[in-house]
């Protein structure tokens, strides 16, 4: 992995936005030639007629504080829900849910429940989480509640911390739970912000389609594994996270209609749409199970064409008289990759050593370094809150 690395001063973390969303720096680089922009010109740089999709999902407040009788203090990161496992069912919850999580100061904590008081709608209410088990780095937790007018999403806003990357090395601020979430989030499950999509304002969507360029949504929750490193020499004992996808099927459609104009907005809006082809060929094939593997498009030898693997995933919802796509991936891109349907990307900066710096190099190929060179020589800003890039390879 040291062909994917470089040195990233810490100066050049960006511990905190820009006032102004859209009054970053973009890098553009359009076929080799690279060029300083600002965000707000964005509409102007896109090619014509292009078709931008944005990931629209919110950041919850995943993090939770407990403290033992002893004063030792347990942290509880709620990752994915398992009981009831969809997402817009567990925050409806009013009573109990059981999630997967990462918990800090784990062995501090025995068998004991851990309780904690808080008060919703002005009157009082007790949060309980009971471990059920570990497995590895995660444990199964049951929330139990005892306000039934209370649902967990209304638990986590009045108990969580949004869940702020731990590269910025700093506490969570008030401000961050405005700052730390895209203009046009809608569906909450995400542990970390698709951080690409932090740059628009409503006006800069706006000259979007003035400029003749459609828009789409799609779902990713993006996992606490995005920040996980590429520690094996080898990129392939790498081992991907599962992350939730859901697509409407008139986002699938349009995607279809647009092939070759299409501009992914953010690494986790790659990883959903080029999932779509694989889920596409597994269905015309007469595999149903909606998941696409890590390594499973380098195994499989896919000949269908994009408009037909979209084509069987829209007969295949018809047929179910279903109105959204439900699946998980877990698919990495790195550099031998083909990319089936996007063709521009707007991202970020990303960590050395990170899978999303892989997709880069796969969607760029060598040139990454330049473009990296660049930017470090320029004054951009790096990371979450830093600055962006329009790439047209």
């Amino acid at each position: 992995m040291c062909n994917y690395g470089y040195d990233l001063p810490d100066s050049r973390i960006a511990k905190y936005p820009l006032s102004e969303r859209d009054s970053s720096k973009l890098l553009f680089y359009n076929k080799g030639a690279i060029a300083t922009q600002t965000f707000k010109d964005l509409p102007t740089l896109l090619p014509k007629h292009s078709c931008l999709v944005f990931n629209n999902t919110k950041v919850i407040q995943a993090r939770l504080q407990f403290f033992k009788q002893t004063g030792s203090r347990i942290e509880i990161f709620c990752l994915e829900p398992l009981v009831p496992s969809a997402y817009d069912l567990v925050f409806q919850q009013t009573a109990t849910c059981t999630w997967k999580c990462m918990v800090g100061n784990l062995k501090k904590w025995k068998a004991d429940a851990l309780v904690k008081q808080v008060e919703i709608k002005g009157a009082p209410l007790c949060l309980q989480a009971e471990r059920l088990q570990t497995n590895g780095n995660t444990s199964s937790i049951r929330f139990t509640w005892d306000r039934e007018d209370c649902t967990f999403a209304e638990v986590l806003d009045a108990f969580g911390e949004l869940p702020i990357p731990p590269y910025l090395n700093r506490d969570t601020e008030e401000s961050d739970k405005t700052t730390y979430q895209t203009v046009y989030s809608k569906i909450k499950g995400s542990v970390a912000a698709p951080t690409a999509g932090l740059h628009f304002t409503d006006a800069v969507l706006n000259d979007v389609e003035k400029a003749g360029s459609k828009r789409c949504e799609v779902t990713l929750h993006v996992g606490a594994g995005t920040f996980q490193p590429v520690k094996s020499e080898q990129i392939g004992g790498h081992t991907m996270h599962t992350e939730v996808i859901e697509v409407k099927r008139d986002s699938i459609a349009l995607l279809q209609q647009q092939l070759g104009s299409i501009v992914a907005v953010g690494t986790t809006s790659v990883r959903t749409i080029e999932s779509l082809y694989y889920l596409g060929c597994r269905v015309a094939s007469g595999n149903t199970e909606m998941v696409v593997e890590q390594w499973e498009p380098y195994q499989d030898a896919a000949t269908l064409s994009a408009y037909d693997a979209l084509q069987a995933l829209l007969d295949y919802l018809d047929a179910q008289g279903a109105s959204t796509l439900h699946a998980s991936t877990r698919i990495i891109i790195v550099p031998g990759y083909t990319f089936k349907l996007v063709k521009a990307l707007v991202t970020n900066f990303h960590q050395p050593h990170s899978t999303l710096l892989l997709l880069l190099a796969a969607f760029v190929g060598e040139d990454w370094r330049r473009i990296y060179q660049y930017a470090l020589a320029n004054d951009y800003r790096f990371l979450s809150y830093g600055d962006s890039s329009l790439l047209i390879p």
